[in-house]
């Protein structure tokens, strides 16, 4: 592969890094071709591009994002590497992962590590967690829900007091009389 060649590669990893919030890094080396092909498939079926690239290209492109990502040299970035990118939700790699190994085999595909709106989650044990992420529309959801949930509390008692308190007019004024 040429320098000009390696340079294009490191500018198109640098454009999706930054326009990306999530990004997994995957060892895929325990898999047949037919198995990658599968995967890739897979990954364009949930909406997520796969790439496989030389890890001196991919921290060479995570160096011009401006986050610190060295915290994957020497760990996540070792022996073969695949990157998956998800423009949309931060948990559908993990769970794509995860449908994977029970489908290939455990040991075929090992998930190394990801980086979540610039947070590093690194190491398998972590796949777990990354599962269970929100996403931005789920947690704004989230925050509306608790924000209005009082609100709903007050009209709902004040609908339920009113009554109460019109009950209680109308035998005070029926004994009155």
């Amino acid at each position: 592969m040429t320098r000009e060649e390696k340079a294009v590669i490191i500018g198109e990893l640098s454009e999706k890094f930054a326009a990306t919030p999530y990004f997994y890094i995957t060892d895929t080396g325990g898999l047949t071709v037919a198995e990658v092909n599968a995967f890739r498939r897979l990954c364009f079926q949930r909406g997520l591009e796969y790439r496989v690239v030389k890890n001196t290209l991919i921290a060479k492109a995570l160096e011009t994002t401006g986050v610190d990502y060295s915290a994957f040299n020497g760990t996540v970035l070792k022996g073969l590497s695949g990157v998956i990118f998800s423009p949309e939700n931060p948990k559908t790699p993990a769970k794509l992962i995860k449908d994977f190994k029970k489908e290939a085999g455990k040991d075929k595909i090992r998930f190394k590590g990801a980086s979540i709106e610039g947070g590093l989650f690194i190491g398998e044990d972590q796949l777990v967690a990354l599962e269970n992420v929100k996403s931005k529309q789920e947690m704004i959801g989230d925050i509306i829900g608790l924000l209005q949930s009082p609100a709903k509390n007050v009209v709902s008692a004040l609908q339920t007091s009113g009554g109460k308190l019109a009950g209680i007019l109308k035998t005070l004024s029926e004994r009155e009389g």
